[in-house]
This record gives structure tokens, sequence and C-alpha cells, in this order.
């Protein structure tokens, strides 16, 4: 016993525990995860060897920050591949560190890799729990020349990635603060490289492949479709790899099936299996193909966004391009419509009904987070085109799911048969889409509409080649005889609003870019995507270019862009990788010329109920104005005007919170007093923005019994003049000065 306490108090305890930690836990859930390469063991010893040096010995004080982040980064980790199929970036690292989101992302299905979660809370408990047993004041830390080995070891996968580069997934090749650490040195080694070279900035490249319409193909139909109405199906997260025509035509190792049903069905339409999806995030989505334009590649303010000051550019979406053509035209979503204003930016594409969660009157079969499960959305679905028949007007009409989101959306019956609830979650959806189109075409829907179901994003898969950019278009029209089963050629979102004008012959305006679905070409075109921290473009000639995080780019001999295995050419890095990179930034350019200037209005006068307690920073949101850039050198004014329509004599309470990339930001915001009926709120404050801030949201919670209009939200950024700027900085070292002086 007296050895055992005595070994206890010694550091070898302590040590031998943190060991295992830092160093035996990620290679064994690497190995237990599948996720077995040479360079991401590497990676783990060259991160957990680094950690153990800096840490051993050292105060808990230094120790439980350091790392409850590696655990959280590495169990955020295992749960971000599992649930989309795609490593963290340093733009979703809220989803690691943000409990709210967390909470709500896991509520029903839980954690996937619970026994990794344990092992990390007990294994840093019980390292913790040594360290304040133990006396400290005989502590030694390890020497800094123990430093050499994690640094020899980063080293060596530097050196072994550039002998020898493999096409794997990035968390098979890296741990997340390995890549972090990567991605961070990489713009400076760059920089330093590009001047010993002598390279220097040049001409912008030349994007007119990229951005222009081309209708030079030979078209599929003799003349303008017969359809009167449109029915675009969006799919929530879905990838081309599920169908399995899809599969085949690209001869996929994918061999499972996830949804036969809809495989049946797309081998009644014309379906187009190489078909890019040009980013992450439904809005995104939504806007590429609505509005015949590339959504930004990176994490920027979206254009959907960027829209809602751009009345030119929105009249020449694909939903006002028809309204103006005599069709009404409808959105309908399962999930509620206020978060990323998608209550503002439909209407703004030229959509005149825009409704949600709250439209849906008939009982959901389970409680789902996000909205309506996928079989009580489709049956309210049907519900809403049949209303649509009865009148004379013809109609376009956009659908879009949300059951095969994350948690996922399925029944116990389903959940008892499949392996994961994301298994269950999509044949829960086949069965769902596969009655809806059997119902529309048993009442006579098909006849006279264009149907496209299509995917908004695609939430990947594990070990299959480009399944966070595989999507696909199936199009069922009066005409599908005339209409091969399968389309050649490369097409992506950024062609969906120019093939549906294509098809009815309506003039397409020149701001549209892309080709038409409906017409065949003779030569290859140009394309772009960003997805899984992975630029990619084709040349339309038979090269795919990839380029990682670290500026790095890997040529391969493809064909097409979808394919399961394509020949390594090389790889290249500085000047020609920055071309690349500067063509994705000229796709990006703003919507908004104002040259740092930015107005947006958030409010939609509409009412909305409040719920009794909020607790969900997410779920709770009164207001859309989410993921904004607010530029360098600006300041922030933000105005707001709330009424009460109907509230008991408690009031309500009211709080506005700020995040950047979701995780809470300390900003100087006014209190937000009692809302009554007598009394509205009015409130107007300024934030000065000595840095660019990205992926920044505004959270506006409310609690009470009642509900409220909001008469004002706008949001309005201007460029400081220079003594404000010098104000700023000013301000900014005076925040900063507190926390140095606790270091030194």
């Amino acid at each position: 016993m007296r050895f055992t306490c005595n070994w206890l108090r010694s550091p070898s305890s302590s040590l031998l525990v943190l060991a295992f930690l830092l160093l035996g836990l990620p290679l064994l859930s690497r190995f237990a995860l599948s996720w077995s390469h040479p360079y991401g063991y590497l990676s783990d010893l060259a991160i957990g060897s680094l950690l153990l040096i800096t840490l051993h010995q050292r105060s808990w004080l230094l120790s439980l920050p350091l790392l409850l982040a590696w655990g959280i980064f590495t169990l955020g980790t295992a749960e971000l591949v599992n649930a989309v199929g795609r490593m963290p970036e340093p733009a979703d690292l809220h989803y690691l560190s943000d409990a709210q989101f967390v909470s709500h992302s896991t509520q029903g299905a839980g954690l996937s890799q619970p026994s990794l979660a344990l092992a990390i809370a007990l294994l840093i408990a019980l390292y913790l729990g040594l360290r304040s047993w133990q006396k400290l004041r005989h502590a030694t830390p390890l020497s800094s020349t123990w430093l050499l080995l994690p640094l020899s070891l980063f080293a060596a996968h530097t050196v072994l990635q550039q002998l020898k580069p493999s096409e794997a997934d990035q968390w098979l090749q890296f741990n997340l603060p390995h890549k972090l650490l990567a991605e961070s040195t990489n713009s400076s080694q760059q920089y330093l490289a590009d001047w010993l070279a002598g390279d220097k900035p040049g001409s912008p490249p030349d994007i007119s492949a990229l951005n222009q319409l081309d209708l030079s193909g030979t078209p599929l139909l003799t003349q303008a479709g017969s359809a009167r109405n449109v029915l675009i199906i969006t799919l929530e997260g879905v990838t081309g790899a599920y169908l399995k025509a899809s599969r085949k035509a690209i001869g996929s190792s994918y061999t499972q099936d996830p949804m036969p049903r809809l495989s049946q069905w797309a081998e009644r339409g014309m379906l187009t299996y190489d078909y890019v999806l040009h980013g992450h995030q439904t809005i995104r989505g939504l806007y590429a193909m609505l509005c015949g334009d590339y959504n930004k590649l990176d994490s920027g303010t979206p254009k959907g966004v960027e829209l809602l000051n751009n009345a030119e550019r929105s009249e020449q979406c694909l939903p006002a391009q028809l309204r103006e053509r005599g069709l009404s035209t409808h959105f309908l979503q399962g999930a509620g419509l206020r978060f990323m204003a998608k209550d503002q930016i439909m209407p703004r594409m030229g959509f005149e009904q825009t409704l949600g969660r709250d439209w849906f009157k008939n009982k959901p079969y389970i409680e789902f987070p996000w909205g309506m499960d996928d079989k009580a959305y489709f049956e309210g679905a049907l519900g809403y085109v049949q209303q649509l028949r009865k009148k004379r007007q013809p109609w376009m009409l956009t659908l879009l799911t949300v059951g095969t989101h994350q948690p996922y959306s399925a029944p116990q019956e389903y959940l008892d048969r499949h392996a994961t609830a994301k298994l269950a979650a999509i044949a829960y959806l086949d069965d769902a889409i596969a009655d809806f189109l059997n119902a529309l075409e048993q009442q006579g829907v098909m006849k006279d509409t264009l149907v496209i179901v299509t995917s908004d994003e695609s939430h990947g898969l594990e070990n299959v080649r480009l399944a966070s950019a595989w999507g696909f278009n199936l199009l069922l029209a009066p005409e599908q005889a005339q209409l091969p089963a399968l389309k050649q050629g490369v097409y992506g979102h950024v062609d969906l609003t120019a093939s549906v004008l294509d098809y009815f012959a309506f003039p397409i305006p020149a701001t549209i870019s892309g080709r038409s679905l409906l017409r065949d070409y003779a030569n290859g075109r140009e394309i772009m995507s960003y997805t899984n921290g992975l630029l990619r473009q084709h040349d339309g000639q038979g090269t795919l270019t990839e380029c990682d995080f670290q500026s790095v780019c890997r040529r391969y001999a493809s064909p097409g862009f979808i394919t399961d295995t394509a020949n390594y050419l090389g790889r290249f890095a500085g000047k020609p990788a920055r071309l690349i990179s500067q063509q994705a930034e000229q796709l990006d350019q703003s919507l908004n010329s104002s040259q740092g200037e930015q107005s947006y209005q958030f409010a939609n006068h509409q009412p909305v109920k409040l719920n009794p307690s909020a607790s969900d920073d997410w779920a709770d949101n009164l207001v859309g104005a989410q993921y904004l850039t607010l530029a360098a050198d600006t300041q922030t004014t933000v105005t707001l005007k709330i009424r009460a329509l109907h509230m008991d004599n408690q009031g309500g309470k009211l709080q506005l919170k700020t995040k950047e990339y979701d995780r809470d930001v300390a900003l100087v915001i006014p209190e937000l007093p009692l809302l009554t009926r007598k009394k509205p709120i009015e409130v107007s404050f300024t934030f000065n923005n000595p840095e660019a801030r990205k992926a920044f949201s505004f959270h506006l919670i409310g609690q009470g019994r009642g509900s409220v209009e909001i008469l004002n939200f706008s949001v309005r950024s201007t460029p400081l003049k220079t003594e404000e700027k010098l104000l700023a900085a000013q301000e900014n070292l005076d925040e900063i000065a507190p926390s140095d002086a606790l270091t030194n």
C-alpha cells in the first residue's frame, strides 16, 4: 500500500497517464476508427509528444485549458468526420467548442464516439487529480532539448509529404492541431518562397470560362418544353453516391445502396451523375442553383445575404425570372426560416410565398430539433402542390427537406434496421421522396410539370473520393422520351438556372453563368468547387487540380470531375497555385461594390411567437443576421426596434448576443429593457472593427408569453476615418493590456 501511494505521488505516475492520454489514446482511436495511415500516426506522435513535453510537471492552471482544447479537437474531429465526412476547418471550430451547438446537434442520436469521449474525460481528470496530489514544488519540467523530438517528427511528416504525397483524406494524414498549425504557418512560408523566387503579383487570371453563359451546345429538345410548372426538390445533404446509376456510371467502389427507391426513379428520368456541388452550407447551395452564380468559395458573407442589397442582380435569379413570365413562385422548407435570413433572402430571389415549419398543420411522426421529419414534410408538400393545381396560374415550387441533417431524423423501426442514425435517416428520406414522386405521378402532376430532384450540399462519405463535392441532378420532364437516361458531361449547381430557362426557351440574362443541361456540348468546360477544405478546378481538358490548405496543389488526369480514381500527375505550389486561388477570389467578388460600406436590414415585420423559456442560441434565435463579414477598419452601427403584439403582464425578456464562427464575442452591447405592450424596445449602438470579422452573427434571444414584431434590425458598416482608426487601435490596445500584464 505504501509503495502504491509513493508511486502515485511520484512524477512518473502522472507522466505515464499523460503519455497514454496524448500518445496512446490517439494511436489506438485512429486504429479503432479505421483511420490507419502512416502520416496520421506520425502527426499524432508529433503533436502528442509536443504537448507531453510542454505539460509535464506544469501547473494544472496551464494543463487544464490545453488538455480541454486538445480533447475537444480530438473528439470533435471524430464526430464531424462521422457526421459529414470531412475534417473541421477554422471556420467551423465552433462545432467543437460550443456546448449549445453540440447539445443541439447530438440530440436524439447522441455522440457517435461515446467511448472516446469518456476515455478523454477520465484520463484528463486522473492526470489533473494526480498533479494536484503531487507536490509541485519538487517538480522539474523536461529539458527543452526534448523539443527536438516533436520537431523532428514534424519535419519528417513534411518531408514525406513532399517526397511521396498521398491522396488520402485529410483526417487520415493529420490530426486537427497539426492541421491548424500547418495552416497558420503556411501563408508566411509561401510569401517567403515567392519573395525568394522573385514572384510578383501579376494581372488577374481570366475567369470568363467560369462565369459566362454558354448556350453553344446542341439542344436535346426540338422546341420549348411543354411543361407549365416547375418543381425543384432539394434533399438535405444527399450525395450522388447514393444513386445506383451514378455509382455505376463512374465505376464507384462504394458498394452500399442507401436509396434504392430513389435510384429506381433515377432510371426513369435524365440523371446527370458528374454533377458538382460548389460548397457546403444550405444557403450557399440554394444561391448557386437558383441564381446561376458561384456561391463564395470561402467562409465570407454568403452571396444570398449580399443579395438583400442588390435588387438588380436578384431580379435575374430563377424565381424572379419565372415570376416575370407569369408563374407564381413558392418556397417551402421543413425547418424554420429565420436562421440565415431565408425569410428575406428567398423573397428577394423572387419567391412570392416563402414558408417554413410554421406553415405545416399536419402532425410530425417524430420530434426532430431542426423541423419536420421527411415523411410528414412530403405529405404536407403534397397538399401544397394540390392547392397550387386548383388554380389556373402556372407555378414554380422549390422544396427543401431537413431530416438528413445531423443529428438525423428517423423512426425507431428504421434505426433498428440500420447500423447508424445517418443511414436510417437516409432510408427514411428514400421512402418519403419515393412515395411523394409516386403520388405526383398518380395525380398527373408530371404530365405538365418539369421536376428536378437534387441536393443543397453533400454530407460526404468516408473513404469515397470527392464525395463532399458529388451531387446529382435528376430531371423528369413530359418529353422524357427525347432525353437520355444518363446525361454526359460535367455540370453543377451553377447550371441549374440556365437549364430551366433554356427548357422553356425563355431569354436568359447575361449575368447568369453556366451551361444548360438540356444541351449536348462537344467540348469540356472549366468548373470549380470548394469542399472539405480543398479547392478544386477542372480545366475541361482532362485535368483536375486540387489545392489543399497549405496551398499545395496536385494535378490528376481525370476526364470528368467526379471519378472514383484518377492518375496522379504531380504537385506544385507558388505562383501557379496562387493563380488558382485568385480565380476563386474573383468568383467570390462581393455583390456589394460599396468599397467597405455595408447595409443590411433583417426585420421582416412578421409576428414572432416567443417561447416561455429560451436556452438555445440557434433554435430560439429571432433574427437571421448570420455569417456576415465586417471589413477591417470599419465601424458597425446596429439599430433595433421591437414591439409587442400580444404580451402578458410579465413582459418579454430579450438579449442580443454576437458571435464569430458561432463562438461568443465580447462586445459592449447595451442590455435590452423589458418589452411590454406599452413600451417597445428601441436601441442603437456602435462598435469598431480594427480587424476584419468573419462569420459574424447576431443572435436575438427572447422569452415570454406572447408574440413580437421586429420593426427594425439594421446593420450598417462604414469605413473609419483616420482619427477614428487611431482611437480604435488605442481602445484595442487598452483591452489587450490587462491580459498581457497577467502573463508578464
